[in-house]
């Protein structure tokens, strides 16, 4: 999670200072792995190759070479669009929550309590072990749907072992305290012992055996 060379913050670094709450740190932070961007290119490919291929057909016919002009170009825009949304997206996990960051124009962000997780998979699949990508399904208490699966994450082993470690290990203690907001519960008062009489003095105003009665 370190910044590039140039010394301007990450991406996920700007996400995490508007997004995360005072004195909260990002222990995981991430963008998707590359390989979900393998599906729309697969896509736009053919589109974009079927509109140079009319647009180079007959180059005197301006009706035809716009047409072909219009699909390449709707094709390399929609691969854009695509890609953009790759890297605006963040996953970011805290002590407290995981979050999900996405949208270019408008932005959204949608979070889960560490404490509502009751169950933790991971899933990888044969071209997911090949090229370093796998799933996470998050099982909750709650109602959180956008969040109950989250699809190529890079270096999913090392991620699923940081992220269980905030789930179930006792020596992080990041989901066993606090609100769902990530602020630390009130201290309960302890509850004050009655003071009690040591003084072996009699007290005043008592009768007093005389002595052999």
């Amino acid at each position: 999670m370190s910044g590039p060379a140039d010394g301007r913050p990450p991406r996920w670094a700007k996400d995490a200072a508007k997004y995360l709450l005072p004195g909260e740190q990002a222990v995981v932070a991430t963008r998707r792995h590359w390989a979900v961007l393998l599906s729309p290119a697969a896509r736009a490919l053919p589109v974009f190759a079927i509109g140079v291929w009319v647009l180079t057909l007959d180059p005197d016919n301006r009706f035809s070479a716009s047409v072909g002009l219009l699909v390449a170009v709707g094709a390399l825009g929609w691969f854009a669009l695509r890609a953009g949304e790759w890297w605006m997206r963040h996953f970011i996990v805290t002590r407290r929550r995981v979050l999900l960051t996405s949208g270019i124009v408008a932005r959204t962000v949608t979070l889960l309590p560490l404490r509502r997780i009751t169950d933790l998979t991971w899933k990888e699949t044969l071209l997911g072990q090949v090229l370093g990508y796998g799933t996470f399904r998050f099982e909750s208490a709650g109602q959180q749907q956008a969040l109950s699966q989250i699809t190529y994450l890079p270096r999913a082993d090392l991620l699923y072992h940081e992220v269980s470690g905030l789930l179930f290990g006792s020596d992080h203690g990041g989901a066993s305290s606090g609100d769902d907001e990530g602020n630390p519960e009130p201290a309960v008062p302890r509850r004050q012992r009655p003071r009690v009489r040591h003084d072996t003095q009699p007290i005043p105003g008592a009768r007093q055996d005389p002595p052999g009665a």
